[in-house]
């Protein structure tokens, strides 16, 4: 495996950052998550948009230029033997803060450190759009985004990481989390949406969730498709009347959710409207990639 290292390809024995790396020490950091199919990454610019919000938003330099992300992503492709017409890829660049003195103050850390890591990406097992996946409610309550932007995307995860542990100690592909307020926001490593009376509903952004990419996709999609989008404040009663649910991510696309808390969502089966998006989303995403190299 070759990883890029803020300047140059190493292999990944050679890929090693300092101890004093303020993203280690404190979570300094950003980071994004993309996915290519076959030799084209989906969605590109937005994941770099979006990379460089978060960056700005923390006050941090990204020293690789917005031209030169492209040629970095594929050559990282290249070397991985991944995102190819025989296998997708699967890409994540982190930003930290870089190495420097321990304390707080940014200024410490005369560079940033730049990671691109790639590996193969393998679809979700069938069985789960077959079936939907079951979710735990999380005790763990999302961050109050007064004190930490959900439009950061940080290397800082405990949040999530707490409400995963939640999951997994309860046997369930992933926790939901509320908000300070009792109202759903999302799940550790995805966005919500269920369906009542016809009506895609998924929750709005200032209830604290990530404004995710495929999200949005989804509800371009489904307006499109004539099925009416709603964005709001919604509780667990709300979810449990709902007659369908399904949760949105770049690598697992739309997955259907069959049970929440053990108690089946509709008739507990991957409902009409959910596999239509489903549908809609996999015969669209080719006018989401990056052109076609020349």
């Amino acid at each position: 495996m070759w990883v890029f290292l803020n300047d140059r390809f190493v292999p990944k024995e050679e890929a090693l950052v300092s101890v004093f790396d303020h993203g280690f020490l404190y979570g300094d950091g950003v980071y994004e998550t993309l996915r290519s199919y076959g030799p084209r990454i989906f969605m590109r610019d937005q994941h770099l948009a979006r990379l460089r919000r978060s960056a700005d938003a923390l006050g941090l330099t990204i020293p690789v230029p917005d031209t030169r992300w492209p040629d970095l992503l594929h050559e990282a492709m290249r070397r991985n033997e991944v995102g190819n017409d025989h296998v997708d890829a699967y890409l994540r660049i982190t930003i930290s803060r870089g190495a420097g003195e321990i304390g707080l103050d940014p200024a410490l850390c005369p560079r940033s450190t730049v990671v691109i890591m790639t590996k193969p990406l393998h679809p979700s097992p069938s069985v789960l759009s077959r079936d939907g996946v079951s979710l735990t409610v999380a005790t763990t309550r999302r961050n109050l985004p007064a004190a930490l932007s959900p439009h950061i995307k940080s290397t800082n995860f405990l949040n999530n990481i707490l409400a995963k542990r939640e999951s997994i100690a309860a046997g369930t592909f992933d926790s939901l989390l509320l908000n300070w307020k009792d109202e759903l926001t999302e799940c550790t490593i995805s966005n919500l949406f269920f369906i009542s009376h016809g009506t895609v509903h998924t929750p709005a952004l200032d209830c604290g969730i990530l404004d995710g990419i495929t999200r949005a996709i989804v509800m371009t999609l489904a307006e499109e498709d004539g099925l009416p989008v709603k964005e709001g404040h919604y509780h667990l009663a709300d979810l449990r009347q709902a007659s369908e649910c399904f949760l949105t991510n770049t690598s697992m696309e739309v997955m259907p959710v069959s049970r929440v808390d053990g108690v089946p969502i509709g008739n507990g089966r991957p409902g009409p409207l959910t596999t239509r998006i489903q549908a809609r989303f996999a015969a669209s995403r080719h006018r989401f990639l990056e052109p076609p190299a020349s």
